[in-house]
């Protein structure tokens, strides 16, 4: 960066010569704008979304494993849903201040849009080096040159790790095409066109959530909207790994198991008449039964391991889930 002061946002809509409100929103503009129905639907690649949803979900995990050198840790990244908004809207919502890096994506028309909080640049910054990745104490109006190497060098392999996912849908190219500080300059396109967000959480240990944005121009996936269709609709081995997931998951989930070795019976009277030293005779069976949520899944016999009680299971009565 230069040591120019950096524009206002008033400033820079002035010199992109729209007019824009001197207080930021703090959500999507509620004015009214015109509408002619039907006359977006060639621009909405609704049909690529759960496609993009898929390639996201693959990319948290990558994005986790490129952050986590920087901060010495695993952070947690969840993948948004991806969603068609203008791009004013998601402008309004930024700060005035972020770290934009702005790609070409040949074949594909128009920009790709990275945008990381420039809060969370210096918190990366901070734990890389040593220190705890508190928040910077001041608010920023420009990066150091070792934040800027770092957001350089974290754009570049996020974008890498984009066009590696990409691969089975549409080869990309990526290259830089510069760095900008202002949201109003994605290059993505003008404040009213279309644009897809796909929006990255990432939570570090015990610190804050921060959000990782993607832009694509919802134009340029025109060209690959069949094949991103196709490949919602192509279950590709989806099924099998969502049950494998979930089997994992239900392995770890912890259940109480008992076992009743003797059911005695007693009168009203004999159990009011109940005192200290005295002696209920009670008669174990051979097979007792191994309970879980007062269902028999086992029956076994009572035996001694390692100097403990244990129960060697004979027979599986029921299997979990029947």
């Amino acid at each position: 960066m230069t040591d120019q002061p950096t524009l206002s946002g008033d400033e820079i809509a002035a010199l992109m010569g729209r007019e824009e409100p001197s207080v930021r929103q703090d959500g999507p503009s509620r004015e009214p704008r015109p509408f002619s129905f039907g006359s977006g639907s060639s621009s909405q690649p609704s049909a690529a979304l759960p496609a993009l949803d898929r390639i996201n979900e693959r990319l948290a995990r990558r994005i986790r494993d490129l952050i986590e050198p920087y901060i010495r840790a695993k952070p947690r990244v969840i993948a948004d849903p991806a969603v068609l908004r203008p791009l004013r809207d998601w402008q309004a919502e930024q700060r005035q201040f972020v770290g934009l890096s702005l790609f070409s994506m040949k074949p594909l028309k128009g920009t790709l849009a990275v945008c990381v909080p420039s809060e969370f640049v210096s918190r990366l910054v901070d734990a890389y080096y040593g220190g705890t990745g508190a928040d910077p104490e001041h608010e920023q109006r420009e990066f150091t040159a070792t934040e800027e190497r770092l957001l350089g060098r974290l754009c570049e392999n996020l974008v890498g790790v984009v066009a590696d996912a990409w691969r089975e849908i549409a080869p990309i190219e990526p290259a830089l095409r510069g760095r900008e500080t202002s949201p109003a300059l994605t290059g993505v396109g003008g404040p009213d066109e279309t644009a897809v967000i796909c929006r990255f959480i990432v939570t570090p240990p015990q610190a804050r959530p921060a959000s990782l944005d993607i832009l694509f121009p919802a134009a340029a996936l025109r060209s690959v909207e069949g094949a991103l269709a196709a490949k919602s609709g192509d279950d590709g081995g989806r099924g099998e790994e969502w049950r494998a997931k979930l089997n994992a998951a239900l392995a770890d989930i912890r259940i109480e198991a008992r076992t009743v070795l003797a059911r005695p019976e007693l009168s009203v009277g004999e159990l009011v008449q109940l005192k200290v030293g005295d002696v209920i005779p009670v008669t174990i069976p051979a097979m007792v039964p191994l309970l879980v949520e007062g269902r028999t899944v086992a029956l076994g016999s009572i035996g001694e391991q390692d100097g403990k009680a244990a129960l060697k299971v004979d027979k599986i009565t029921r299997r979990m889930g029947s």
